[in-house]
């Protein structure tokens, strides 16, 4: 997994709307990226939408919110209009940016081993180095943990 003070590795992703999402284009000012599972499951739903309701917070803390998951463009835009978001969620299907930053392992649930993404979040700053980082999140009071981060970073 990278760590805090690594540089970000570019890359290049469709989002929601199969528009190609590059790093090199939004580099230069705070990101928020985030690791989750799977679309329109429960605790990737209550991500996305404290993230929606946190933008405005965000926005005026000049951090533009991105979600990656190994789901496609079309899941992810399906996902967006039944719940009503606001954020860009960008499609990882070959898994190269789940791999890049280390967040693609091995699971476990009910005794069964398999592969898929550890929900974490990243935060990066203006220098496109990783300035924090959470792994294993618990989404309940996230998204506060990560302005409380980014406030504190920008003093």
């Amino acid at each position: 997994m990278l760590q805090v003070g690594d540089t970000v590795p570019d890359f290049c992703l469709p989002n929601q709307d199969e528009e190609e999402i590059c790093f090199r284009d939004i580099k230069g000012r705070w990101i928020v990226l985030y690791f989750y599972p799977k679309d329109n499951t429960p605790g990737c739903t209550t991500e996305a939408c404290d993230f929606t309701a946190s933008l405005p917070d965000f926005r005026e803390l000049d951090a533009t919110v991105l979600g990656v998951s190994p789901d496609s463009p079309a899941s992810h835009r399906k996902f967006i209009e039944k719940k009503e978001l606001r954020i860009t969620l960008l499609s990882d299907q070959q898994k190269s940016l789940c791999n890049a930053f280390g967040v693609w392992q091995q699971k476990k649930m009910c005794g069964k081993e398999y592969m898929g993404v550890v929900r974490s979040t990243f935060l990066i700053n203006p220098e496109s180095k990783i300035a924090a980082i959470w792994e294993n999140v618990k989404v309940k009071g996230h998204i506060e943990e990560v302005k409380k981060k980014l406030e504190e970073l920008q003093e």
